[in-house]
């Protein structure tokens, strides 16, 4: 075994061990390019030199990776590492069928149907491609953890025109599913597949399987000698249409079961139907009887002979009753032949089924159709990506159909896969040559890498050289494809002046554009910003878009300004004062004159500040004072800009002086 931890091709890590096979082992691994958890199947180290081995698993790659189906394990990739053959699979979070029944039976039947439909839909797309699985049981369908099934292993699954290699008295697959033909040693065929797909119906609704036994052969001789048990004896309740399902689908003879498992999913599709409630229970009409030869047990000697000793045994009589009717069963055989040749006559000759000939030679075809009293009529060929070299790919008439005793039969064989040449697709678009060729059935791959030459898109070079030949849907081609010139990622300028983003402009051969603005946070001939951003991906001849700061702007600046001004004092006139004077005199003029004059004080004048900046208004007092002498007032002033302030100023009512102040 590989232990967790290693990584193959640089790509899978095995994180941990799912299972143990008697082929391979399966890890959970984690895709290091794709970002996802995936299954991978190694072949087993003491395998890896067994060719046959490396070509079944390899072949189970092949098998699968043409079955895209919700209930198929998906494969994503095979490959090899260090002589490791592996296949990466879909990873399933969930659990096996087998261990699903034992947690949630008993399982209501319509839920049964649920999951048998999964499964019936995945084998139909299977054997539409001519691929039987021949080891279906519910070890090999995965439950994930909404419910769906998916059915994986096509190990052992094999192309139809494959079977006729398989040695005939090989048994693969599990016994307890295992078809009465192939227990027999005859190639499995779809109804080897439906067997086994009744075997698992019978076990979702039982609990278990129909047959145990000691040995394996005890079971193999259980398919075909005995019965099949009722599933209504473990369960009343089971509809009588839903046993005859089962019951159809594991007859002993494979002309009996299901013509296909589309038609298995038809009938299981109604089986809970109120109008199949009075259903008679299906009973196969050919019992046990079998095409293939039948391997009769021996049979023992009666207990009173076989106690008795040797020679004490009476001599035998001779006796004419045994001589007779060998002759009398020959005598009856003869006169049935006879019947049935003149009433072939007499009728203008009997129908008979076309066989299945497709996946066999041309030689087997006409072996085949020679015993069924049929010839081999025109022989064309076509070509196949499923179907091997010179062998059959269909019939016409086609496998099944009835026809007079004595019909040809014309074939068509396939010449195998059609092979292409490969062009030389340098200079091309990519985008139309990889559609072109997937189309085809190719695997297209794209490695990019930078140009100056060669427009973005442009094919470079190619991994296969031109003028091979090869089969499209076996081969990958990978193309090196132009990104265009080679590419880098911006700096991050910030704290940049405009020399060293210069500098840095012409060491990348950029085309530079500086462009100036003011600000208030970023120093005077630092950058602002660039287009485009730090990080983006430039190549040489791009336009690099700077901003560089011309500090503050002044139109938005704030400035103080002050203004002093002296404001002249108004006496009061001559009249006011003596009009005062006489009036408050009481005494003689002399001495009413002297204390006069000794004793008025200025009368004082009320002054009003006016200003207007960015703050105040000149209908708005400003400033309110009284003076009786000439006095200096200041004026403060904030302005934005370019802005002049104003003052007036007034006194006693009467404005004396305005005026403006600039910076």
């Amino acid at each position: 075994m590989i232990e967790p931890g290693v990584t193959l091709n640089e790509r899978y890590r095995l994180l941990k061990t799912l299972g143990e096979g008697g082929m391979a082992n399966v890890y959970l691994a984690h895709d290091l390019i794709l970002d996802r958890d995936v299954a991978v199947k190694v072949l087993r180290l003491d395998l890896q030199n067994d060719p046959d081995t490396v070509r079944r698993f390899k072949r189970e790659a092949m098998a699968t990776i043409q079955l895209v189906h919700p209930n198929i394990v998906s494969i994503y990739d095979v490959g090899e590492s260090h002589g490791q053959q592996y296949l990466v699979m879909e990873y399933v979070q969930g659990t096996d069928l087998k261990k699903y029944i034992v947690e949630h039976f008993p399982i209501p039947y319509q839920q049964v149907i649920t999951i048998m439909e999964q499964i019936l839909s995945a084998m139909a797309l299977a054997h539409e491609h001519h691929i039987i699985h021949r080891d279906l049981k519910p070890q090999n369908i995965l439950v994930d953890q909404d419910g769906t099934v998916k059915i994986t292993d096509f190990g052992i699954a094999v192309a139809l025109s494959d079977t006729a290699m398989t040695q005939t008295n090989s048994m693969l697959g599990s016994v307890h599913y295992l078809s009465p033909e192939q227990a027999r040693g005859s190639m499995p065929t779809r109804q080897s597949d439906i067997y086994a797909l009744g075997i698992i119906l019978f076990e979702l609704l039982t609990g278990s399987v129909p047959f145990e036994g000691e040995s394996a052969v005890s079971i193999a001789l259980k398919h075909f000698q005995e019965q099949m048990p009722f599933v209504r004896d473990f369960d009343p309740r089971i509809p009588q249409a839903l046993e005859n399902v089962v019951l159809k689908a594991t007859a002993k003879d494979p002309n009996e079961r299901y013509t296909s498992v589309e038609a298995m999913a038809a009938d299981l599709k109604t089986s809970l139907s109120k109008s199949r409630a009075k259903e008679v229970r299906f009973v196969p009409t050919a019992g046990e009887n079998l095409d293939e030869t039948k391997v009769l047990p021996q049979l023992s000697t009666p207990p009173k002979l076989a106690q008795q000793p040797e020679a004490d045994k009476p001599a035998k009589k001779p006796s004419k009753k045994p001589k007779k009717w060998p002759w009398i069963v020959a005598a009856v055989i003869a006169v049935i032949a006879l019947i049935g040749v003149g009433a072939a006559l007499a009728s203008g000759g009997s129908k008979t089924a076309v066989p299945d000939l497709r996946g066999m030679t041309q030689a087997q075809a006409k072996t085949t159709l020679t015993s069924q009293r049929l010839s081999l009529g025109s022989v064309t060929h076509a070509y196949s990506d499923t179907i091997s070299e010179d062998r059959i790919i269909r019939s016409h008439p086609a496998a099944n159909s009835k026809v007079k005793t004595d019909a040809t039969i014309d074939v068509v064989i396939s010449k195998g896969p059609k092979l292409y040449q490969i062009a030389d697709y340098t200079g091309r678009s990519y985008s139309d040559v990889a559609a072109m060729l997937e189309k085809r059935g190719f695997t297209v791959k794209k490695e990019l890498a930078s140009s100056n030459s060669q427009p973005i898109g442009q094919i470079m070079s190619q991994d296969i050289d031109s003028d091979k030949q090869v089969i499209a849907k076996q081969t990958t081609i990978t193309f090196t494809v132009s990104s265009g010139p080679k590419r880098f990622a911006l700096r991050d300028l910030s704290g940049y002046n405009e020399k060293s983003v210069r500098d840095y402009a012409n060491e990348l051969e950029l085309n530079l554009n500086v462009e100036n603005e003011y600000s208030d946070d970023i120093a005077e001939g630092t950058l602002i910003r660039q287009n485009p951003e730090a990080g983006a991906m430039l190549s040489k001849g791009d336009t690099l878009t700077v901003v560089m700061s011309k500090g503050k702007d002044p139109a938005t600046q704030v400035k103080q300004l002050s203004k002093t001004i002296s404001v002249p004092y108004q006496a009061v006139s001559s009249e006011s004062s003596s009009a005062s004077s006489t009036s408050d005199s009481a005494g003689d003029s002399d001495s009413a004159t002297e204390s006069s004059s000794s004793s008025v004080k200025p009368v004082p004048n009320q002054i009003q500040v006016y200003i207007a900046d960015s703050q105040h208004s000149l209908d708005k007092v400003y400033r309110t004072l009284s003076i009786t002498e000439d006095t200096d007032v200041t004026m403060n002033f904030t302005v934005v800009g370019s802005e002049s302030a104003h003052y007036r100023i007034v006194r006693d009512g009467v404005e004396i002086m305005s005026g403006e102040v600039k910076q």
